[in-house]
């Protein structure tokens, strides 16, 4: 379905804007002008987003539990992320005395600075990507696997044993579970055969009928993505997967020592860092920023690929409002013996796909492997802890 020259001007507004602006410049300015543009509008579009989940987030815990939440601060509660930014900004910024001062200031802004960095090669819509690599997927995981160095210099700069405690739990969890995000993802690499992210996009926008050519609706593809979803909510330290925060042995796990603005840092690096992992899912998985319908390819592809990232979101906030934390042994046990397994064989699958070729056959045989691979492994590689019965004695 040809759009309208109305609906193809709105796909490319951001892009008719920028060149607008940059035209004021003499033409040897204009390319890195374009790019100042573009950064600009990421670091001012994505912190609007995290002050707007924050509001969702919590409106959607209340629900879930059958309470109210923010509805006193504006309309409805809306502007309860400005106060708590004022908040944080006016808090005193208590350093510990034996602390190493400047690797305690270095670290959050190294979170947030990394975390910032993967959304320069995510394509946000058609042409809509800051800087298109070939190699684009690895210079985001590259970015990434910064963020576990900023969470160890948080623990080991408070001088503090239950901050060192979380960073160490921090890092342990993000990258057992990192190399599965990074297993999951070469599964698209193989069929897509590029590193390059709008490349791989443009792999998936095709149709048939009105149905996409998403990698989700594959059996090795709905497997991947199960477990990028899994290793995902582990990376960015999400519920149930938050033990580093744990409040109850770890009063707040790595960050115990911050306070005010430093510490909303780190809040506001977890929050950029699931609107970045649910980026980089929208545009391995789910199309990137392609309609979901052939007869839906007039709207503007940006669109398609916010509303993909909110309903990511919606996702992970959902899981913290219904699933319990788990324990520790319990985390590292399905990293190590069912997690990173079962990806190995998804490449081996995937393998197998690409080259028995189109037809039923390989998505019966495909889907067949994987179906028997997750009962066996859920049966025996996940081993029940027979604890033996608790005694109770008083202290004398």
């Amino acid at each position: 379905m040809a759009a309208s020259p109305f609906f193809v001007n709105l796909d490319r507004i951001f892009i008719i804007l920028r060149d607008w602006i940059v035209g004021f410049l003499p033409v040897a300015l204009r390319p890195a002008a374009g790019v100042v543009l573009g950064v600009i509008a990421i670091v001012a579009v994505f912190p609007g987003l995290f002050a707007l989940t924050t509001v969702f987030e919590r409106k959607g815990l209340a629900r879930i539990q059958n309470r109210l939440g923010p509805n006193r601060v504006g309309p409805f509660g809306f502007f309860q992320p400005i106060a708590d930014g004022i908040k944080a900004l006016i808090k005193e910024d208590v350093v510990p005395f034996s602390a190493n001062a400047l690797v305690h200031f270095l670290a959050p802004l190294v979170l947030v600075v990394t975390v910032f960095m993967g959304f320069a090669v995510l394509p946000m819509g058609r042409n809509m990507v800051l800087v298109d690599m070939d190699s684009g997927l690895l210079f985001f995981f590259a970015m990434g696997a910064a963020t576990e160095l900023s969470v160890f210099m948080a623990g080991w700069s408070s001088r503090n044993k239950y901050s060192l405690l979380g960073a160490m739990r921090a890092v342990a969890q993000m990258i057992s579970y990192e190399v599965v995000l990074l297993l999951s993802s070469v599964a698209i690499v193989m069929v897509s055969g590029s590193l390059s992210l709008p490349r791989i996009v443009d792999a998936q926008n095709q149709y048939t009928g009105v149905f996409p050519h998403w990698y989700i609706f594959t059996p090795w593809g709905l497997a991947a993505f199960i477990m990028y979803v899994i290793a995902a909510t582990a990376e960015t330290n999400r519920s149930p997967f938050d033990l580093p925060e744990g409040e109850s042995e770890l009063v707040a796990g790595y960050h115990t020592e911050y306070s005010g603005f430093k510490f909303a840092l780190f809040f506001l690096g977890e929050y950029l860092a699931m609107f970045s992992i649910s980026g980089l899912g929208t545009t391995l998985f789910l199309g990137g920023w392609s309609a979901p319908f052939s007869f839906l390819t007039w709207a503007p592809s940006w669109i398609w690929f916010f509303s993909k990232v909110m309903l990511s979101i919606f996702i992970f906030i959902w899981l913290r409002g219904t699933l319990p934390r788990l324990r520790q042994d319990q985390l590292m046990n399905f990293a190590w013996k069912f997690a990173l397994p079962f990806t190995l064989l998804n490449l081996m699958v995937t393998a197998l796909w690409r080259f028995m070729g189109p037809g039923w056959a390989r998505w019966v045989v495909c889907s067949a492997i994987l179906a028997t691979a997750y009962a066996v492994m859920g049966r025996f590689a996940i081993q029940k802890q027979h604890f033996g019965s608790r005694s109770y004695r008083y202290a004398e």
